[in-house]
């Protein structure tokens, strides 16, 4: 039996939980997820997990959020009064917006907080800062 390597495209299913057993992301219910071990397509810990799976194989792992989306940074974090949102935004927490950066990037922030005068937005990404537990199974070595 053939097992998964750098390199090899694969194809897996997978449940992602919190300590706390609260799904934040899976694949039940869809095609699995496709991606080639080793070229960044995935958070690093979930990368190198599926390496050594044969077809069939499951695995559950625990991924530190060093190996998933790093620390959370609190100066991604701002924030600002509301006349500064585009007229047509109706500002609601866990809303994702596009933020213009000066220097001509753009990066989406999600609004964690919403006053009658503020709203605080926060550029890191949702799961930065979370250990995360994922149950894979590798479905095929493509």
């Amino acid at each position: 039996m053939t097992n998964a390597k750098e390199g090899d495209t694969v194809k897996v299913h997978y449940i992602g939980t919190f300590a706390d057993g609260t799904v934040f992301d899976t694949s039940e219910g869809k095609d699995p997820l496709t991606f080639t071990i080793g070229a960044g397509d995935v958070i690093p810990g979930f990368d190198s997990a599926v390496v050594g799976m044969a077809k069939g194989d499951n695995k559950e792992i625990q991924v530190s959020m060093d190996e998933a989306y790093g620390p959370h940074h609190d100066e991604l974090v701002l924030t600002i009064e509301r006349e500064h949102l585009p007229m047509e935004t109706d500002p609601m927490e866990g809303m994702m917006l596009q933020a213009h950066l000066r220097d001509g990037q753009t990066v989406m922030v999600q609004i964690t907080d919403v006053t009658d005068d503020s709203v605080t937005l926060d550029a890191n990404h949702p799961l930065a800062g979370r250990d995360l537990k994922f149950q894979i199974t590798l479905m095929e070595i493509v």
